[in-house]
């Protein structure tokens, strides 16, 4: 088994200049890092994660909260997931995932037996019971998430509250006058689910000051419940023209929904969803939408989790929130509805 010397043989320099090239702990040239690459690839060295920890009291694996809840959407959580242990990997940082029920004994349990060197949460809440143990934590912790309080942690997320603007107003200034809004499901908002009445309540708010109608519901999480509230939804509103959805599920099941009740978008009704373009190819969608980012803010959490984790809080400097600027990706589902509306019920 290749050693951390047969790599510095290899590559020609020094075993700590090696370790350095692989750590990143000191600033290594380019031409050096490549080679200390090339040697790793050559020898198929891994480093001994016992060693490694012992060495240097860092286990080089993040701890991953998260939990796949029977009101939400699995496929949509799966992307952050993925974007948070993609980014990790591309550090030579491992993931443990923990999804137990109780998040806080889990997150008491990895951070007091130091199994990881920081923490990333998923599924937070807006008063979250987690983020007292991850402030008193040795570990440091970035929330992909807004919560209520931020303090201690590092957050990122997407700006909830300028999606719903931005998506009530793309419609009312090609003249819609009256919208639906199909949020996640109240057991969401119940639980702290923020982002759900943050983007609700800023497109309500910014439809009313707009002189809009909208029609805001929470729909289900799963098929063929949200497929037969999205046909009650048309039936009641026969006027409205826009169609907005923070629902996953219900985005993925908008299309056969349409084709079965022989209406085409935007020709009969403009779609915007707020999902990611990797959920919009999974499911062959053919909607306008602001992506949710997914990829991006797990990459920025782990970015700056691994600031903290190798590098002095001094250095990093204080703890951040930063909210992704909802970004309007144009499928062509979203056109000036017709002069006179013609109903959703045929």
């Amino acid at each position: 088994m290749a050693t951390i010397g047969d790599v510095a043989r290899v590559a020609g320099v020094s075993r700590s200049t090696a370790s350095y090239a692989l750590s990143g702990k000191r600033s290594i040239s380019t031409e050096v890092r490549e080679r200390v690459a090339a040697a790793v690839r050559e020898l198929g060295y891994t480093p001994n994660a016992g060693a490694r920890a012992l060495a240097t009291s860092q286990t080089m694996v993040i701890g991953l909260l998260a939990q796949f809840l029977r009101d939400e959407f699995a496929p949509a959580m799966m992307q952050y997931i993925l974007g948070v242990s993609d980014s990790a990997r591309e550090l030579g940082y491992d993931i443990l995932l923990v999804t137990e029920e109780d998040g806080t004994r889990a997150l008491r349990r990895i951070t007091d037996s130091r199994m990881v060197d920081g923490v990333v949460l998923l599924n937070v809440a807006e008063h979250d019971d987690r983020l007292d143990i991850l402030r008193s934590a040795g570990q440091p912790g970035a929330l992909v998430g807004l919560p209520g309080d931020p303090r201690g942690v590092d957050v990122f997320d997407l700006d909830f509250e300028a999606t719903g603007r931005l998506m009530v107003e793309r419609l009312h200034r090609l003249g819609h006058r009256e919208l639906i809004l199909v949020s996640q499901p109240e057991h969401v908002v119940e639980r702290g689910g923020a982002y759900v009445w943050r983007l609700r309540n800023a497109a309500v708010e910014h439809a009313r000051q707009r002189g809009i109608t909208v029609h805001a519901v929470f729909g289900s999480s799963q098929q063929p419940h949200i497929g037969a509230e999205l046909n009650a939804l048309l039936d009641a509103h026969p006027d409205a023209t826009g169609l907005l959805l923070n629902n996953e599920a219900a985005a993925a099941a908008l299309p056969t929904v349409l084709h079965t009740r022989g209406l085409g978008s935007p020709g009969d009704l403009s779609v915007i969803g707020r999902y990611s373009d990797e959920f919009a190819k999974s499911f062959s969608l053919p909607f306008s939408f602001i992506e949710s980012a997914p990829d991006r803010l797990g990459r920025m959490a782990v970015d700056h989790l691994v600031r903290r984790i190798e590098q002095s809080n001094e250095a990093v400097g204080g703890h951040v929130v930063r909210l992704v600027d909802p970004e309007f990706v144009d499928r062509g589902s979203v056109a000036a509805p017709r002069a006179a509306a013609t109903g959703h019920g045929r």
